[in-house]
């Protein structure tokens, strides 16, 4: 018979976190494939746990891939972890668990923390719908790119950031999104778990270029509120398209018909239904994305 693929999720700080069903299948497995091993055994040292590790990380994943799927295939019991959280969640374990599915070998999750669902429900915003995106991009222009692309969308937004980068990403939201409601939740489970909550603007001016806020961090922003939604329908075709399209595509209309940049961009957004300066900052991001 063939073994299991365990994907087992594990305390993102407090150790108290990890569930029964967790510390079973981690007692049982044969063999425990680890994103870090010794991060995993100081958790394994914690509960008694003396199953065999291994190293699985982004630089031998092809090679552990292979060699877990014949380890499963000869009848042994895999428990794949992550250094805190659940495995594949901006983590390594996609190239084992889709090998493993793809040679029909049985997965099964072992559910637990997770750090962007605990930041989310602490934020004070919409849960009903969100969109997790990991990290943006660490370059401004391509940061503000990807904001620009999910700017309509009406559901919560969730990040993961950097300490050392979470006073530029604030900025760059809030030029690209607006002044909508957010919230920093960092350290979560741990001794100094803050979650800090506000509009962009005040989020910004919290955690400043001299911000001594450490630990990993969770950027939650309110989604596109509907009255300020960036697609419109085409009147030719009926098609959808994001509003920077339609902006942008109005704009060069009105200045092919004579109109300066500075009238035509305010034309173009009174005709839209935008604010001149929303209209500016989806113009502005939509050439750094052409330029990146």
């Amino acid at each position: 018979m063939n073994g299991t693929l365990y994907i087992v999720a594990t305390p993102i700080g407090n150790l108290e976190d990890i569930t029964q069903r967790a510390l079973r299948v981690l007692r049982e497995a044969d063999l425990v494939a680890c994103e870090d091993t010794r991060r995993t055994r100081v958790l394994l040292n914690h509960f008694g746990i003396k199953t065999r590790t291994i190293s699985y990380h982004e630089h031998n994943e092809r090679e552990r891939a292979e060699e877990i799927c014949k380890l499963l295939a000869s009848g042994k019991n895999v428990a794949l972890v992550s250094d805190a959280g659940t495995p594949l969640i901006n983590d390594p374990g996609f190239r084992v668990a889709n090998a493993a599915i793809e040679q029909d070998l049985r997965v099964v999750p072992i559910p637990g923390p997770t750090a962007f669902v605990s930041g989310l429900v602490a934020s004070g915003l919409p849960s009903d719908e969100f969109y997790f995106a990991g990290f943006l991009p660490a370059r401004a222009n391509a940061r503000r790119a990807r904001l620009e692309e999910l700017s309509a969308i009406p559901a919560t937004l969730i990040f993961y950031e950097a300490p050392h980068r979470i006073s530029a990403t604030l900025k760059d939201a809030l030029d690209t999104l607006g002044n909508r409601q957010a919230a920093v939740a960092r350290e979560l489970t741990k001794l100094h778990e803050e979650i800090a909550r506000g509009s962009l603007s005040t989020l910004t001016e919290r955690f400043g270029s001299d911000s001594r806020a450490r630990g990993e961090m969770v950027l939650i922003i309110s989604g596109a509120a509907a009255s300020d939604s960036h697609f419109k329908a085409t009147e030719s075709s009926g098609e959808i398209q994001p509003l920077s399209q339609c902006l942008a595509g109005r704009v060069s209309e009105l200045e092919s018909e004579g109109l300066d940049a500075k009238a035509a961009l305010k034309k173009a957004a009174r005709e839209l239904g935008m604010k001149r300066a929303e209209a500016y900052r989806l113009i502005v991001a939509q050439k750094n994305r052409r330029r990146k």
